[in-house]
């Protein structure tokens, strides 16, 4: 619903709803964003469920990503994780089965999608944090991984915060942001916005630097979806929206 009268794009921000959709109510849009930890552990009636729930949505287009919840997603690591769930899979499962089912959204991963003229980069990763999906050692590892994203980069997606902003988590009483990011954000990237979520506490927008950081997590603290989505809008590049999506 892209709004002729004030020429702008309304972007409606979301994440961390760990399979709890059933009652939220999600704004009126033209592209909705979904941070990551969309299921609890990636199980299949999850992806199939949070899927259904993406095709409800009146936006023309979602863009997603994965987060550390969706084990299932992250195929190199699979192998390895899929035993440490099991208890929560119930069975084992084919990753890239899995992964098909994503199928009413652009799905990103170390990639990027050009929607409405602006370029929208997404990817899963956050520091190491209890053996989760998509975690990478701090420092040379995950920085690889960010120096990925490129330049001209407008709209970023991560799953996880940028060390000091929105990532004070309150049940662990430490900052688990990565400094790595918050440096490729601020020194090289500089995006209009970045969209993340992994600490629930730290749900709000903050600018910073000419940045937009919106910590769009809809669960609390206690895994309680009481948290609203967050909006915001960049005003209309093209008439003829593009979705163009490239590994970068």
């Amino acid at each position: 619903m892209e709004n002729k009268n004030n020429k702008v794009i309304r972007f409606v921000c979301a994440s961390d709803t760990h399979g709890m959709t059933d009652n939220l109510k999600i704004p009126d849009g033209d592209v909705f964003i979904h941070a990551g930890d969309w299921s609890n552990v990636g199980e299949p009636e999850k992806v199939q469920k949070f899927n259904d729930f993406l095709a409800s949505l009146p936006h023309p287009i979602k863009v997603v990503i994965a987060g550390n919840h969706e084990v299932s997603f992250d195929i190199e690591n699979y192998d390895r994780l899929k035993d440490h769930f099991l208890t929560h899979m119930r069975n084992p499962c084919d990753p890239m089965k899995v992964r098909a089912m994503l199928t009413n959204c652009i799905y990103l991963e170390d990639s990027f999608t050009m929607v409405h003229g602006y370029k929208i980069y997404g990817s899963p990763w956050s520091p190491e944090f209890f053996n989760w999906g998509f975690n990478a050692k701090r420092g040379e590892e995950i920085m690889k991984i960010w120096d990925k994203i490129p330049d001209d980069t407008e709209i970023l997606i991560t799953h996880g915060p940028p060390y000091g902003i929105m990532d004070d988590d309150i049940l662990y009483g430490e900052r688990i942001g990565c400094h790595d990011l918050l440096k490729v954000v601020k020194e090289r990237v500089k995006p209009l916005v970045h969209v993340f979520g992994h600490v629930h506490e730290g749900h709000g927008v903050i600018e910073e630097d000419g940045t937009k950081f919106i910590n769009a997590a809809i669960c609390d603290e206690y895994y309680k979806p009481i948290l609203e989505p967050i909006i915001f809008e960049l005003p209309v590049k093209e008439e003829k929206e593009t979705e163009k999506k490239s590994d970068s």
